[in-house]
């Protein structure tokens, strides 16, 4: 027995095992390196989503814009966001590698998230400024987090071992619900922020944008910590010039050469007399994908409505919850569902869906998750149905004489009122008039007749007992208790002091009896479908693509979500039907939708990306790859996947 033998073998054993507990989290084969990038992606995600929580408040209350133009100027902030992904994409594949672009980027982040902060400052500048601060602001952040998007998602899948596919899988799905932990937080403690932090003599706004800022500092000096333990692949060079050019160069020799040579098994094949049949391969690859992703943005059409549409239902609803649960938990269930079935499909529906012996492949997956949706929508037409709505284009008139003698009441050019009004008569009517829509006194001689013109879809309450409401008038002040204000409810109160009774309240039109709960089984459905539909195509996009070209494909999967919102744009303003019947139409549309795109998912051919390098070899000096085997040629589909057809 050799005891220095002996020693020497254990301390290098020791040293093995350290080394890789250093790489990987000890007992899996899960790396190190994601848990910084979750911990980014979290603090990211908090950092865009608290900023956004606050913004149409600013945007109204600060810069004192109107409804409409924060509205359009806040989605188009939204979809810019969603457009920039892919110039993020490109740079990342194309010169500067992920990892880099995702540092350089974040720091236009922050510049951008520090300007907005400054632009709320009531002291810097006049009007004039803010604006200009907020917008570049926003456009430096629309820059920043759209550019990072794709990078990091597939920066977290190239630390995994080509072997460790499950492990991946379950890494996008820890991956998403950081996105919707820091979205729920964030959507919490930024408006209390501005509502309950008081500073310029008014709501913080600079410091509910400031807090975001730091957040996504920290989110930046994470990301560096973990850089030496990151896999970095480097760029592959322009991909999206050599692309463009092989798409080019294969359409113009097809075009000229398709009548004196043999027809080619795809029109991509037109390009080997120049480029290497790697590439085309691989562009060949990324068009299939490309081509299942034409149906999937009416699913974002329908789950984007969760924060207008649904939101504008919720408004007409009985919002009486017990135990202060309020309002803003019903905005937030969507993202506290996610937290909850996140781990449930992945550890529970999933494997028992396996042990029936069916194979849930991701594009089934995804088709699933759209019949939920679908659903979920058939969920909110029922729920709009049974809801009480406002009479469309009507105002309540009501005028009450409280005088001694009757009054006669004239508007010009209208006889709504033909009878005078006897002394403390009430008198109301449906005046069909979309433009009455302000409060107002009219003052007739010496008689003062109170007129009540309200337009209903413009009532917006916050459910709440006013108890104690103070009263002035020139000589004495009251305090009257109006009691519970109820949502959907119209109430008028006639101050005349009899005895010790200061107010009359009536209630002209009834609180809504349909309680906001009945919108929980849509937001089941909905949650079901993005966990089936979102987080698979994200994996799937990921797996699918070649490594040249991750960020590219990664960026076209997010565009399908700002298309998606093109969508609900047109049909929104263009349909102009009932509330009802639209919510069915997007649900029948996507529908017919699923059904296409199972279509088309029938004929995909699953592919293994990094099974290339095994096949093709390219030569150093760009030129294409000459090949015995024609079979090289062909898609190389994975083992444990189903023949299936190409399309």
């Amino acid at each position: 027995f050799n005891m220095g033998a002996f020693l020497s073998h254990s301390v290098l054993f020791v040293i093995r095992c350290f080394f890789v507990c250093a790489q990987k989290l000890c007992g899996t084969n899960y790396p190190v390196s994601i848990a910084f990038i979750v911990v980014n992606e979290f603090c990211e995600r908090f950092s865009y989503y608290g900023m956004k929580a606050v913004l149409t408040l600013y945007f109204i209350h600060y810069l004192h814009w109107d409804k409409n133009l924060s509205t359009a100027v806040y989605h188009a902030f939204s979809s810019l966001c969603y457009f920039t992904p892919l110039l993020g994409a490109v740079i990342a594949d194309s010169w500067l590698g992920k990892f880099r672009t995702v540092i350089y980027l974040s720091i236009v982040y922050v510049i951008g998230h520090v300007v907005k902060s400054v632009g709320a400052i009531p002291d810097v500048g006049d009007s004039t400024v803010h604006v200009v601060l907020s917008m570049l602001g926003l456009v430096l952040i629309a820059f920043g987090t759209g550019g990072i998007k794709p990078c990091v998602a597939a920066f977290g899948g190239d630390q995994f071992d080509e072997e460790h596919t499950e492990e991946r899988r379950k890494f996008f799905s820890i991956f998403y619900m950081s996105i919707n932990a820091g979205s729920v937080l964030s959507t919490i403690i930024t408006p209390i922020l501005r509502g309950d932090v008081k500073c310029f003599g008014g709501d913080c706004y600079a410091l509910a944008f400031g807090v975001p800022a730091a957040l996504m500092v920290i989110a930046l000096v994470v990301f560096i910590a973990g850089s030496g333990l990151y896999k970095k692949s480097p760029p592959e060079g322009n991909v999206l010039v050599r692309v463009c050019k092989c798409i080019g160069f294969a359409i113009r020799n097809r075009w000229n050469n398709s009548k004196k040579s043999p027809k080619r098994s795809h029109w991509l094949d037109w390009a080997e007399e120049k480029y290497p049949k790697r590439l085309i391969q691989e562009i060949k690859m990324v068009f299939r994908v490309l081509v299942l992703y034409i149906p999937l943005p009416m699913f974002w059409a329908l789950f984007d409505q969760q924060g207008s549409r649904w939101t504008l239902q919720a408004t007409r609803m009985n919002m009486d919850f017990v135990m202060g649960v309020c309002f803003c938990v019903v905005k937030m269930l969507n993202a506290l569902l996610i937290l909850v079935f996140i781990p449930i499909f992945d550890m529970g529906v999933y494997p028992l869906i396996g042990l029936c012996r069916i194979k849930l492949t991701p594009l089934k997956k995804m088709a699933a998750g759209m019949i939920l949706a679908a659903l979920a929508f058939c969920a909110a037409t029922v729920v709009e149905i049974n809801v009480i709505p406002p009479p469309a284009k009507e105002s309540l008139v009501q005028v009450y004489n409280l005088m001694d003698s009757e009054v006669t009441v004239q508007f010009p050019g209208h006889t709504v009122f033909s009878d005078p009004l006897k002394s403390y008569e009430v008198t109301s009517l449906q005046y069909r008039q979309t433009l009455i829509t302000f409060y107002d006194v009219y003052t007739f001689n010496v008689f003062s007749v109170y007129i009540t013109i309200i337009h209903y879809s413009q009532l917006f309450f916050s459910l709440f007992r006013y108890n104690g409401v103070v009263c002035k008038t020139n000589s004495d002040q009251y305090l009257i208790d109006l009691g519970l204000l109820d949502f959907g409810a119209f109430y008028t109160v006639i101050l005349s002091k009899v005895g010790d009774r200061v107010q009359f309240l009536m209630e002209d039109i009834q609180a809504n009896n349909i309680h906001i709960a009945w919108q929980v089984p849509q937001y089941v459905f909905i949650t079901a479908g993005e966990v089936m539909f979102s987080i698979t195509g994200l994996e799937f996009s990921y797996s699918q693509a070649p490594a040249s070209m991750k960020s590219v494909l990664q960026a076209g999967w997010l565009m399908t979500v700002a298309f998606g919102n093109v969508i609900v744009l047109i049909v929104a303003e263009g349909a102009g039907m009932e509330q009802w019947t639209e919510f069915l139409l997007f649900a029948g549309l996507l529908v017919a939708v699923s059904i296409i795109f199972s279509i088309m998912a029938y004929f995909y051919t699953y592919v293994d990306p990094d099974q290339l390098d095994k096949i093709f070899r390219e030569d150093t000096d760009d030129e294409k790859v000459e090949s015995s085997d024609g079979k090289k040629n062909e898609a190389v589909s994975l083992t444990d996947m189903p023949k299936q057809t190409k399309m």
